[in-house]
């Protein structure tokens, strides 16, 4: 697979939560540490994704924005 985005965080799959339109997909990078993804069912269907699956987050943005308190 090749793609444009630079970033790209390979994990396992911790957690869908489905709902009506799109589903939340929770990637565990590393023990403690996940992304949240929020794509629509078709695609967590066409996919074939289920909780334990590798998957791979790849994250293309313009802007990133860090904050602390």
């Amino acid at each position: 697979m090749e793609v444009s985005a630079r970033n790209s965080l390979k994990g396992t799959i911790k957690e869908i939560r489905p709902g009506a339109v799109n589903s939340e997909v929770i990637l565990e990078i590393v023990p403690g540490v996940e992304v949240t993804a929020i794509i629509t069912k078709e695609s967590v269907e066409h996919l074939q994704l289920q909780e334990g699956k590798q998957a791979i987050a790849l994250i293309k943005a313009s802007d990133v924005i860090i904050a602390t308190e």
